[in-house]
């Protein structure tokens, strides 16, 4: 039976290499010299510190171009409020989303359910199995999905016959 499945993979490698240049640009760029910023990524959690609010936002803009040139979508990052350190410096953490959450896997599959599809989709973990008898069922089941709005980004994987 042909089947697919609909996951939410983010490169670790990638978001490493985009950091890094985050750390690079900190370095040339004049507006931060002797500046305290910071930006680490450990363990899908990325940490930015910076001296005050505007270099906080320099930094996540700095972050999101960095990312896109990587070719990473900007909605695999949750960002959470940003907090005070020391003194008058800002810090927020930035969580990289790994897999379908169940609040969105129930979306989508009530979504497919409700479009009275000739397919089944089913929650396996952290990802969407969808099968159907006909290729062309699973294609239009992919434009829906895709035609959803969904923030996070989506793959949609091992299309077979």
């Amino acid at each position: 039976m042909p089947s697919f499945d609909i996951v939410s993979k983010t490169d670790k490698a990638e978001v490493d290499n985009a950091v890094a240049g985050v750390v690079r640009e900190l370095g040339q760029r004049f507006d931060f010299k002797g500046a305290k910023c910071t930006i680490e990524h450990k363990d899908d959690v990325i940490t930015i510190v910076a001296d005050d609010a505007p270099k906080l936002s320099q930094m996540q803009e700095m972050l999101k171009v960095h990312l896109t040139r990587r070719k990473l979508d900007v909605g695999c990052l949750d960002w959470s409020d940003d907090q005070r350190a020391a003194g008058d410096a800002r810090r927020q953490e930035v969580k990289v989303k790994q897999g379908i959450d169940k609040e969105l896997a129930k979306t989508i599959v009530k979504a497919i359910k409700d479009s009275k599809m000739k397919v089944q989709a089913a929650i396996q973990g952290d990802e969407l199995r969808v099968t159907g008898k006909k290729i062309d069922d699973l294609q239009d089941a992919i434009r829906l999905v895709k035609g959803l709005k969904i923030e996070q980004p989506l793959q949609y994987e091992n299309f077979r016959d």
